[in-house]
């Protein structure tokens, strides 16, 4: 992922929002299907499962709130609570991967629908701008990075051998 460290203010955060979804992924990826769905946390956060989650925020936001879609219209599941974080057992590793790719370039083509300045509403009824959406989809994404980071950190010191 190309880092841009200049230029306008649209293209600073479309990429920063992209590095940050890379950094998700670049640390799952890391960890083997099995190990990916390792739980030590208390909530229902996994690796894999904060893909997932970040996967649905995203529908939620792009495709639900803002291009206006019912949740049942989405890519795919679009309510980013708690259930999200849950991944059926058949589901890979890779899967995950793809489900969470596939609905970041969804919100990447909707997105450039709308100037920065546009608005709509969130999903509380405040009227929130197109460069707000980015600037939370950004502190989401690196939260969560953040968070299987730190998870990733904790699996794989635990699998090393002594």
């Amino acid at each position: 992922m190309e880092r841009i460290i200049s230029g306008d203010e649209r293209a600073l955060l479309e990429n920063m929002l992209d590095r940050n979804r890379e950094a998700l992924i670049d640390s799952v990826v890391r960890l083997s299907d099995a190990a990916s769905r390792s739980r030590r946390v208390p909530s229902a956060t996994t690796p894999i499962g904060l893909l997932r989650h970040s996967a649905a925020a995203e529908r939620f936001w792009f495709q639900h709130i803002l291009d206006g879609r019912s949740k049942e219209d989405c890519s795919g599941p679009a309510t980013p609570g708690e259930a999200s974080f849950a991944v059926p057992d058949g589901r890979s590793l890779d899967d995950v991967v793809d489900e969470f790719r596939s609905a970041s370039a969804q919100s990447r083509e909707i997105v450039s629908a709308y100037d920065m300045s546009d608005t709509f509403q969130n999903s509380h009824g405040a009227d929130v701008s197109v460069r707000w959406l980015l600037l939370h989809m950004i502190e989401e994404i690196a939260r969560h990075a953040g968070h299987a980071d730190i998870l990733v950190e904790i699996i794989t010191a635990e699998a090393a051998p002594t």
